[in-house]
């Protein structure tokens, strides 16, 4: 299992349990992954750690001083 760490700009988009699908964006040197519809984003991670699996599941929805993230767990045995 692997969990990754996503940028949500609004409450509320994503609760607890709540199963996604990411979309991988390409950058010169780096990855990046998107919570489909366009709900959150996560940093860029480089080539070496690539994620394969593109359907995952939220774990917790954090709200900090600097806004919300969601926490998902990615099954990168099944590579779904």
């Amino acid at each position: 299992m692997r969990e990754m760490e996503f940028k949500m700009e609004r409450q509320g988009l994503l609760r607890e349990g709540d199963s996604v699908t990411v979309t991988e964006g390409v950058l010169p040197s780096n990855y990046y992954y998107t919570i489909d519809p366009s709900l959150a984003m996560s940093g860029n991670y480089p080539f070496n750690q690539r994620m394969f699996a593109r359907q995952g599941v939220v774990m917790r929805v954090i709200e900090n001083d600097r806004g919300f993230y969601v926490m998902a767990q990615f099954d990168e045995d099944n590579k779904a």
